[in-house]
């Protein structure tokens, strides 16, 4: 019981400071759009698909993807700043769990990332998508449990920093390969094969895998989707688990 509120005053605080900084919400939404729109619609006079997607249908899993990505990982800097001015202390010191610690952080992260996911998927009209109930919902989870296992990733690297300025460092070399190595913005199998490996080992692939495969359930050609769905759902659970497995166990190291 007293596990469960803990989790919910951590995600309940995380949601209040969030809508207090609705520069945050402006900067975490345009970002996306830049890519989609400005980067995308230049990148498809110069990228062939045939008779499949156009490029910019193609990369938008990918945008959705990077929304998640960018939102969940630096949702996790709220550690940094709880550390710098001693609320995490406290959080530390109070009966509960640092397992509990973990998942409130990560669920928080997964809300909000999820929240400004569902407003770019909210674009797709103007792409000439025809997405419909069924694929919102499966899009809607398979973005829930995603940004759940990007903010614990996330939580896991900034156990380890005490300040800002370090964690921000560490991010700049890793969000974004992270994003590159995805298959965001060209298919998995096209890429050489050393990058490939890389690509396998990265959730964000399986995630933005599991997106194609429902905004293109009938695309098997090169831009369609590298892996069966009920693999990349299995990785992402997978990883969600020993992230917040080996997060709990770094701060209880450090209780």
């Amino acid at each position: 019981m007293i596990e469960g509120s803990a989790v919910y005053v951590i995600v309940a605080r995380e949601f209040k400071k969030f809508v207090r900084e609705r520069s945050r919400l402006v900067s975490t939404i345009a970002r996306p759009l830049v890519w989609l729109f400005l980067v995308g619609g230049g990148m498809s006079r110069l990228v062939p698909t045939g008779a499949g997607p156009s490029y910019m249908q193609f990369i938008f899993p990918g945008i959705l993807g990077m929304t998640i990505l960018f939102s969940s990982i630096f949702s996790s800097i709220s550690i940094i700043w709880d550390k710098e001015f001693g609320f995490m202390k406290e959080i530390l010191v109070a009966p509960i769990s640092r397992f509990s610690v973990v998942v409130g952080k990560a669920t928080s992260g997964m809300v909000l990332s999820t929240l400004q996911a569902v407003i770019i998927l909210a674009f797709f009209p103007l792409l000439g998508l025809k997405i419909g109930i069924l694929q919102v919902v499966g899009i809607v989870f398979v973005c829930l449990v995603l940004s759940f296992a990007i903010a614990a990733f996330g939580i896991l690297l900034a156990s380890f920093y005490e300040s800002y300025e370090s964690f921000s460092v560490i991010m700049n070399f890793i969000v974004m390969p992270m994003f590159f190595l995805s298959g965001a913005m060209y298919p998995v199998k096209m890429m050489p094969t050393l990058l490939q490996v890389f690509t396998k080992v990265n959730p964000l692939t399986y995630g933005i895998d599991a997106l194609k495969h429902l905004i293109f359930p009938n695309e098997t050609g090169a831009l369609g989707a590298d892996f069966p769905f009920i693999v990349d759902v299995g990785v992402i659970i997978i990883a969600s688990v020993v992230f917040v497995a080996v997060a709990g166990k770094a701060f209880e190291r450090k209780g």
